[in-house]
């Protein structure tokens, strides 16, 4: 018998694995968080199966996503990045993972977490829409609008409201399976 699953997860066994083990189910690790905000922001422009595809490599390529090693990093390691072909080399998304890591590491000293600040957007607890296709699906919300202009203003960077939403609901800050899937409840 097969599985139903969101549409958006199609055929690709990588996207279809994302889809069943990780997308939508609420995170709490401060690290993972930090991880996947910047993979959202790699993702501006392009598909997510590019950067799904690549994480492994921007894992390798970003200390596994240590923010107090990224905070460290100089102009010869940011020359190396981009000459690393397993990651997006756009020089503005790279240089945002620095920013990101300073502002991420002020957020967990103000809130004590990265996890207690970000799930305030949601009041704690996941959003559950019922959605019954792809395309009750908006590209943002009111939520993802004040999480973008709250990130922004404290220094973080490719984190637009479309990139937020897509960020809240990887992360299970909201839950946005299909109705029919078989992960929705």
């Amino acid at each position: 018998m097969n599985k139903h699953r969101c549409a958006w997860s199609g055929t690709d066994p990588l996207y279809n694995l994302y889809h069943d083990t990780e997308w939508g189910i609420p995170v709490h690790d401060d690290k993972k968080l930090f991880e996947m905000l910047n993979l959202e922001g790699a993702q501006a422009g392009l598909s997510w199966i590019t950067i799904l595809r690549k994480r492994e490599n921007y894992r390798k390529a970003f200390d596994n996503f240590d923010p107090k090693k990224i905070v460290k990093y100089n102009a010869k390691k940011i020359l190396s990045l981009m000459k690393n072909e397993g990651i997006v080399r756009n020089r503005l998304k790279i240089h945002s993972v620095v920013s990101n890591a300073k502002a991420f590491l002020d957020v967990q000293k103000e809130f004590g977490s990265f996890d207690s600040y970000i799930w305030q957007f949601v009041g704690g607890k996941p959003i559950v829409n019922k959605r019954k296709s792809i395309k009750d699906i908006p590209p943002k919300t009111i939520e993802a609008e004040a999480m973008s202009k709250d990130l922004k203003k404290r220094g973080f960077r490719f984190v637009g409201p479309t990139i937020c939403y897509a960020f809240m609901q990887a992360c299970g800050l909201v839950n946005d399976h299909e109705v029919k899937c078989f992960r929705y409840k």
